[in-house]
């Protein structure tokens, strides 16, 4: 087969997965998705995958780690939200402290 239609199976499965997974949401029972448990997990996995999300896009660039400007970003943020500053506060720091080292040569 050519590469073009492997294309459209990948299109096709990938649609048909995403299918089967919303269809499978509906028929698990609803005593397994009422679980405390479950609920715990689903909140864990959710702050897991954007705190890897964030790595790789704070430490990585183009496959290789670096250390530049972001790094620092990411601390300042740490640190507004662990004070507690509001979202839009925790976002302009982290901005203006990238720009900042940016204007100063590092990143």
């Amino acid at each position: 087969m050519s590469a073009y239609v492997w294309v459209w199976v990948a299109i096709v499965a990938a649609g048909l997965l995403a299918w089967l997974t919303k269809l499978l949401g509906h028929v698990v029972p609803e005593r397994i998705v009422e679980n405390p448990r479950v609920h715990r997990i689903a909140a864990y996995v959710t702050v897991t995958l954007l705190m890897a999300l964030a790595a790789v896009q704070a430490f990585t660039s183009g496959g290789h780690l670096v250390a530049d400007s972001r790094i620092a970003a990411m601390a300042v943020a740490v640190v507004a939200l662990v004070l507690r500053a509001p979202f839009l506060v925790v976002v302009a720091l982290a901005a203006a402290t990238a720009a900042v080292l940016r204007l100063l040569g590092w990143g």
